[in-house]
């Protein structure tokens, strides 16, 4: 029997890029832009795929590569003197009465790239310490590290104490605070 062919599966594939790359990007403009550079180099390089294996953990892994990509690429091109540009860059957050979140996304945005990278991939998309080690290249240890820093950094911005709860309605940016999602670290 054959193995199906990956590119059946990479649409189902695309919710979960698309959240991980707001994540990384902070903009869902160039979020949206992210993920379709990740499909159309994943269709292209299908080939390189290892039947068998985890075809998420390999989107991600491509995904977070060009993210860090365009973020060398950003480094090296000419700044913006007048601040024209930049000021088409900033994103003005929902107004939904949701207090908490927006506290909550002000406390995420704080946390430094790997921190939010691993509680991305470990709290929010459901990846194994092992799995979030493989698609950042990083020892599992070193996953686990980031994930509890991540995690006292963001209950010591958001001013939670160890017996206080976060009420969100949101289950993933529990599970980005806690291991299993039913309180705070």
């Amino acid at each position: 029997m054959s193995n199906p062919d990956p590119r059946d599966e990479l649409v189902e594939h695309l919710p979960a890029l698309r959240a991980f790359a707001i994540s990384l990007t902070r903009n869902p403009a160039a979020a949206d832009d992210m993920v379709q550079d990740t499909i159309v180099k994943a269709w292209t390089n299908i080939d390189k795929f290892q039947a068998g294996t985890n075809l998420r953990a390999w989107l991600f892994t491509i995904l977070r590569n060009t993210f860090y990509s365009s973020r060398r690429k950003l480094n090296r091109e000419v700044s913006d003197g007048e601040g024209v540009f930049t000021e088409t860059l900033a994103v003005k957050p929902s107004h939904d009465g949701n207090l908490q979140m927006t506290d909550f996304k002000k406390a995420f945005a704080q946390l430094n790239d790997e921190q939010r990278e691993a509680l991305i991939l470990v709290g929010a998309s459901g990846f194994s310490y092992e799995e979030a080690a493989e698609t950042c290249g990083v020892a599992v240890g070193t996953i686990k590290s980031r994930v509890n820093r991540g995690r006292a950094r963001l209950s010591e911005l958001l001013n939670l104490q160890d017996d206080e709860s976060l009420e969100l309605t949101d289950n993933a940016t529990m599970a980005v605070i806690t291991a299993s999602g039913a309180s705070p670290v």
